[in-house]
């Protein structure tokens, strides 16, 4: 459709376009040269600083185009869109991170600096037994997913820290100040560790938690002299408790032992009387048998062992006869022999 000069109300003042003209281009001469090159050489010097980057060997590129996730790139060198087409961000997926809570680290190296001024709403919590405990801890944890990290929570490490806040209260408010403080650091961790990787799945934060920490527990500083002594008794109910036992174990056995010695010494005895009585009574059975088949010869075999088992006994022995008169000069007097008392008796004879 065209438009006249008379189309248009009357009293309307429009603009002559008939004395526009088309210009030429304005970079003409040897200055408009020189202005060209430069807007080409600071092109072509933004692309070479913003499309090649370079991966760590410790990281893993997450590459976004125009905001939208497309690919993950391993270690070296890569290109990508310029101009803010592609973004990428490098992620730490092989490197051992650690989040400090109740403290902070000032500086590292030999000998550590730590802080614990203005960290007390992290530390400070209530056990189950409703009293109060400082508590300090670190989680060691790596990143197993680059895209669910960059991507799926907003801060994610803020979030974490939270997630490992809510996790140490939860289980530190199960259980007593105690447990807490001395026997149960261990099951502590371990729960800790467990719930917070449950979280963190939930959420998807592409996190793995390696290991909880628990750095320090220890009451309030207004109660620390009260729960030194309340430990130091502890400890010596556990000395007095030990001492006893070790007693304990020193008297006890040794009396079951020398009970079990002489129970034992009782039925051998009772053992040898019955086998010795069962042996006496079978031995005079069998006498008593052979008495009655012959009895003169088992009384004369009788006499006879009964005399084999005195007559070594008697010591010196002297067999006579029963006609025999004068007796003395046979027998040994103070040490004398036979020979030198018959002589002696002979010589006195005449």
């Amino acid at each position: 459709m065209a438009f006249d000069r008379q189309d248009f109300p009357r009293g309307l003042d429009l603009p002559d376009f008939s004395r526009w003209r088309k210009r030429g281009p304005r970079w003409r001469g040897p200055a408009g040269g020189s202005l060209r090159w430069a807007v080409l050489a600071a092109a072509l010097l933004v692309v070479l600083v913003t499309v090649p980057y370079t991966v760590d060997p410790d990281e893993t590129a997450v590459v976004a185009r125009l905001g939208r996730y497309v690919r993950q790139e391993p270690p070296g060198l890569h290109l990508k869109w310029p101009l803010g087409i592609e973004r990428v961000w490098k992620v730490p997926v092989l490197r051992q991170l650690k989040a400090e809570f109740g403290f902070r680290t000032v500086a590292t190296g030999a000998r550590s600096q730590f802080t614990a001024e203005g960290f007390g709403d992290e530390s400070s919590m209530l056990s189950g037994d409703l009293n109060a405990a400082v508590v300090e801890w670190v989680v060691q944890y790596r990143i197993d997913d680059a895209e669910a990290y960059q991507f799926r929570v907003r801060d994610v490490e803020e979030t974490f820290r939270a997630m490992s806040e809510a996790a140490m209260r939860t289980v530190v408010g199960d259980r007593t100040v105690n447990e807490v403080i001395t026997v149960g650091r261990q099951e502590i961790e371990d729960e800790v560790r467990t719930r917070l990787q449950a979280l963190c799945e939930e959420y998807q934060t592409g996190i793995r938690v390696d290991r909880v920490v628990l750095q320090s527990v220890n009451p309030p500083d207004p109660v620390k002299p009260s729960f030194n002594e309340v430990n130091q008794a502890e400890q010596e109910k556990e000395r007095l408790i030990n001492q006893a036992q070790a007693q304990y174990n020193q008297v006890i056995p040794r009396a079951q032992g020398e009970a079990q010695r002489t129970v034992q010494e009782a039925e051998g005895y009772a053992l040898l009387r019955v086998n010795e009585s069962q042996g006496d009574a079978a031995r005079f059975r069998a006498l008593y048998e052979e008495y009655r088949s012959a009895p003169e010869v088992t009384r004369r075999r009788i006499y006879l062992e009964t005399l084999g088992e005195i007559l070594p006994k008697a010591g010196r022995k002297l067999v006579v006869d029963d006609a025999l008169e004068g007796l003395t000069p046979f027998l040994s007097m103070d040490g004398v022999t036979v020979p030198a008392a018959a002589a002696a008796a002979a010589e006195q004879a005449r």
